[in-house]
């Protein structure tokens, strides 16, 4: 399905109702699908913790 359409990997996820409302609130006002913003969220944080490096790389991907 997914996987070999655009080499992504699905993974299941289960989130408390009020942290997947607060996740929706914000994917719309950014104009974003609540997968697109996990995954803008997720990359976010990777960058963060990473302390910068391949931002570049990373930024392409997105």
């Amino acid at each position: 399905m997914g996987d070999k359409d655009n080499g992504k990997k699905q993974v299941p996820l289960r989130l408390a109702p009020s942290l997947y409302a607060e996740l929706m609130r914000w994917a719309e006002e950014d104009f974003r699908s609540l997968n697109g913003q996990i995954e803008y969220l997720l990359t976010t944080c990777v960058k963060k913790r990473r302390g910068g490096r391949h931002a570049k790389k990373e930024d392409d991907e997105t």
